[in-house]
């Protein structure tokens, strides 16, 4: 068969034919009585083996190696390839990522367009302060790029910086921040609960609600502090909890007396904390910083509680209780 008609059966052009014979990934060694090249069948099985592993990305360096090597391993060169194509396809998407960051900022021409992207490798490089930087000149970073950066820094001063930034972003880096507190990264969840407190309005505070479900303790607290700052009764529990297990418990403890302002949060913050000291599985610190914390919570059931831990058997309990007592009669 000529060389023009294994182009026409084959798809693969003349030109491209002759580079295979050049490189010698086919060696037809048939020749007409004109002197043509002739293909046999033998070679073009080996073209359609050549285009096959072409297709998988393969350099025709590498398909002369494949098909050549008595020793070659198909697995190795697949698990190679596989290798090869997620490392493209991440960089792809990085580059689809900032294309569409930019794109979302709507430069109006060139000069702005370096701007944001000199921010976005700003926001990405190893020096605290050039992120710091970066955060801070916010009105010029897309939203995306923001929540991004606040979710993976673990720089607390960065961190803080671009949780201000995302402060102006309202209900957009509320939504997007949303999707951070389904990561199955704890931290990460974390970094979305501090960013979402810095957030006014419903939508963070329903986010907060959520977060106070969430598997991981630490999160749980922290959107509990947060929705206590915001006046959600809903972080009572949550509050007397770290009061309990020491956890942020001077915190707590503010939250909840900030929470007791609301006349019926304060006889449920009371009733809760009286709870926790009459169960018996708690030890005496603990009773002793639930004790302190009935301080500032105003009410009679308050009163009344303390009135019968004045006579605690736990004389530091008693104590505390007495003074309080004093403190609160003497208003």
């Amino acid at each position: 068969m000529l060389i023009g008609d294994v182009a026409r059966r084959s798809g693969v052009s003349a030109r491209m034919l002759r580079h295979y014979e050049s490189l010698g990934l086919v060696r037809p060694a048939g020749r007409t009585g004109a002197g043509y090249r002739e293909y046999s069948g033998e070679d073009i099985r080996r073209i359609f083996h050549i285009e096959s592993l072409r297709s998988l990305g393969l350099s025709l360096r590498e398909v002369g190696y494949a098909l050549d090597d008595p020793g070659f391993k198909p697995s190795e060169l697949v698990d190679d390839l596989i290798r090869r194509t997620r490392e493209r396809i991440a960089a792809e998407t990085e580059l689809l990522t900032r294309l569409r960051r930019i794109g979302a900022a709507e430069p109006a021409g060139w000069e702005d367009v370096l701007q944001i992207v000199a921010l976005l490798q700003d926001l990405g490089s190893e020096s605290a302060g050039k992120r710091q930087r970066a955060a801070l000149s916010s009105a010029e970073v897309p939203v995306e790029a923001l929540v991004e950066a606040a979710l993976s820094e673990t720089d607390p001063n960065v961190a803080g910086a671009l949780r201000w930034a995302l402060t102006h972003t309202g209900e957009r880096g509320a939504a997007l921040l949303a999707e951070g507190l389904g990561s199955p990264t704890a931290e990460v969840r974390k970094r979305a609960v501090q960013a979402i407190a810095e957030i006014p309005g419903g939508e963070a505070t329903a986010l907060l609600r959520d977060a106070l479900a969430d598997s991981d303790i630490v999160v749980r607290r922290c959107a509990a502090l947060a929705l206590g700052a915001r006046g959600v009764a809903d972080a009572v529990p949550t509050l007397i909890d770290m009061v309990v297990e020491e956890a942020n418990d001077a915190d707590a403890a503010d939250a909840l007396s900030a929470l007791a302002s609301d006349p019926a949060s304060a006889d449920r913050i009371a009733a809760g904390l009286v709870d926790r000291l009459a169960s018996g599985a708690i030890g005496a610190s603990a009773r002793r910083r639930l004790t302190e914390a009935l301080a500032d919570i105003p009410g009679d059931t308050t009163s009344r509680a303390l009135a019968d831990l004045s006579h605690d058997e736990d004389r530091a309990v008693a104590l505390t209780a007495t003074y309080i007592l004093k403190l609160r009669n003497a208003r």
